[in-house]
């Protein structure tokens, strides 16, 4: 198994709409294309952002790849991605003043097979 696990440092006053959009958007179509999610949570970084993340389960290394470009690839979930960053004044704008860090782990088990 291949875990993986989402990182997102949001501004507080963006946690509604970035939590909206994971449930409307991007969670279906993850799970549409393979995607496990094992759980998704978020809890206070500091006074003014949240830390919220996502952990992943995948067959394989290789099967995630081929699951994230089959995502990215999706033309209408694409569409959907771009509808929802315009509206909410362009990609750039959104991670310059909203989504302050996004990291992408492998998480590696720490017991023994």
């Amino acid at each position: 198994m291949f875990y993986r696990r989402k990182i997102y440092i949001v501004k507080n006053e963006f946690v509604e709409f970035f939590n909206a959009h994971f449930n409307e958007n991007n969670l279906p179509n993850q799970l549409k294309h393979g995607a496990r999610l094992v759980g998704r949570w978020m809890i206070p970084n500091d006074e003014t952002t949240t830390e919220i993340f996502a952990i992943w389960e995948y067959d394989s290394y290789e099967k995630y790849k081929e699951i994230e470009a089959n995502v990215r690839s999706d033309q209408e979930h694409v569409s959907r991605v771009n509808e929802w960053f315009d509206k909410h004044g362009g990609r750039d704008y959104v991670f310059e003043n909203y989504l302050l860090e996004v990291r992408n782990e492998e998480l590696k088990s720490t017991l023994y097979n």
